[in-house]
């Protein structure tokens, strides 16, 4: 790749448009992209059917709305490759993150012989497996949540989590003057993503806001009935708070907590993920920002990526930066 290819591509992932580099076949031999595809957010396009059958494992978690989201775009990709000679099976793991479930799930993967394996490794104790992956010939693509440690995988695509709290963390600051308490809700400790997207807020606040107190954080596994009550809990433990930054799953069960209490307007909830189930939090002033990373479209354009890669030969940047977009909702101070 070239120094100004390089730099092309930089400016195109950062504007949210991950597109491959290398030489494409004619536009006349690409398959468009389905209506499902654009509803996900798709970007990545099939560069025709593949010359042979391929067979591709996608391997992902359940439990919350952001991985039905997820859920979407991978229904989305199966159908759209379905013509293209691409079978694509979805391997649901569960609603348990950690190290061990993704490794059994990618051990069964490789042992099925699958031609692409595509997932969402997060943990640090998957390095090993995904490395033994790629060392058998697989290719390997890491979406949503990659493991702290680089693996050897193929392609790693995602938002920069730590600069994304970083952003999480100005906004706070804003909303707050600089001064005032704030609570912590993240998923798991240990998770590399999310321990990213807290410590980017916290290092940040620490440094320049010294008047703002932190409680927390608290560990909710991503589950709403924890989220919220560990939300109900915090505020009543601590009447002046005003803020309850979630960094991963669980800050519409944040929100609800919010308004059951009655304290809209008075405490708000920063986290992550756009997805419509918050919405009536946005607009009911509970919500006031969300930072965005696309679930549906990063499990889509992963998966069309090994068709690719896997029938024609295309090649990708192994590190592809997602833009994080902060969505305001209706409370927020602008």
């Amino acid at each position: 790749m070239t120094t100004f290819d390089r730099r092309r591509f930089l400016m195109l992932s950062a504007a949210g448009l991950a597109l491959p580099l290398v030489p494409r076949l004619a536009l006349a031999e690409e398959a468009a992209l389905s209506e499902a595809a654009k509803a996900v957010g798709g970007t990545i396009v099939a560069q025709g059917p593949a010359p042979k059958p391929l067979r591709l494992a996608v391997l992902s978690f359940q439990g919350s709305s952001f991985w039905e989201a997820a859920d979407k775009g991978i229904v989305a990709a199966t159908e759209y490759l379905k013509p293209l000679n691409t079978t694509v099976d979805y391997i649901q793991l569960g609603t348990g993150l950690t190290a061990e479930v993704m490794v059994a799930g990618i051990d069964g993967a490789l042992t099925k012989q699958y031609d692409g394996i595509a997932a969402v490794p997060i943990f640090d104790g998957t390095v090993a497996k995904v490395n033994e992956v790629v060392a058998e010939g697989v290719p390997f693509i890491s979406f949503i949540a990659d493991s702290a440690e680089k693996s050897n995988r193929n392609v790693s695509m995602g938002m920069l989590a730590y600069d994304a709290g970083a952003k999480a963390g100005e906004f706070i600051a804003k909303q707050t003057g600089g001064k005032g308490k704030i609570a912590v809700i993240t998923g798991y400790l240990g998770a590399a993503q999310h321990d990213a997207r807290m410590n980017g807020a916290l290092d940040l606040i620490k440094k320049n806001y010294p008047d703002i107190t932190i409680v927390g954080p608290f560990e909710c596994k991503d589950d709403d009935a924890t989220a919220y009550s560990q939300a109900t809990d915090v505020m009543t433990s601590n009447p002046d708070l005003s803020i309850i930054y979630v960094t991963a799953g669980g800050s519409e069960a944040a929100a609800k907590a919010v308004r059951d209490a009655k304290a809209t307007g008075k405490v708000g909830v920063v986290g992550y993920d756009n997805l419509p189930e918050k919405q009536q939090y946005k607009d009911g002033g509970e919500i006031l920002a969300l930072i965005d990373q696309a679930p549906a479209r990063q499990a889509f354009d992963s998966i069309v990526m090994l068709h690719n890669m896997l029938g024609f030969g295309a090649t990708y940047p192994a590190e592809i930066a997602i833009d994080a977009p902060v969505v305001l909702g209706k409370g927020a101070k602008t």
